[in-house]
């Protein structure tokens, strides 16, 4: 029986573009991280298999809960030969980003309620704000959104306040 030539089942950028629904560009940027990889022609075309539409499809999903690329690209190169993942393979790895989705999500609903009650006093104030200066551990000590610490000495010395020049024109300023 005579086999199939192994063209037939790969696909050019512009076809998996079209049936993944990614853009050229972004494919592109894809293989260029890891995430996919195809093989070039004498012309030095690119020629995907078949399953990179698998490949394509998990790399979308996982980016729209939030996962970064680089964690897709660690979680991709875990599985044997650089296979597509399957279903199972979906369910372990979703399971151990359910923890990092539910930590963004606490930290999202606390930036919401704090956003409520930053529209509520409307002061934006650097030295309060729980937006400007979040989880402020100095804030007891000395004002202020940004603070360094010297190692071990606690707060640096705030900088010297800013001193205004009053603007006075010159020559060079004054119209003809």
């Amino acid at each position: 029986m005579p086999q199939i030539p192994e063209q037939i089942h790969e696909l050019t950028v512009g076809r998996l573009a079209a049936r993944s629904g990614v853009a050229v560009s972004a494919l592109h940027f894809y293989e260029a991280k890891g995430l996919i990889s195809s093989r070039r022609t004498a012309g030095n075309q690119r020629r995907y298999t078949r399953d990179t539409l698998r490949r394509v499809a998990f790399v979308r999903a996982a980016q729209r809960v939030g996962i970064p690329l680089a964690t897709i690209r660690e979680a991709l190169a875990e599985l044997p030969e650089e296979r597509t993942p399957t279903r199972e393979d979906w369910a372990r790895l979703s399971e151990a980003w359910r923890s990092e989705l539910d930590e963004r999500i606490h930290q999202l609903n606390r930036l919401r309620d704090h956003l409520t009650d930053c529209i509520a006093c409307g002061c934006l104030s650097l030295a309060t704000c729980v937006l400007s200066n979040p989880d402020d551990v100095f804030g007891e000590q000395q004002s202020g959104s940004r603070l360094s610490t010297r190692a071990g000495r606690g707060p640096a010395a705030a900088p010297a306040p800013l001193t205004r020049t009053p603007y006075r024109p010159s020559a060079s300023d004054t119209p003809d």
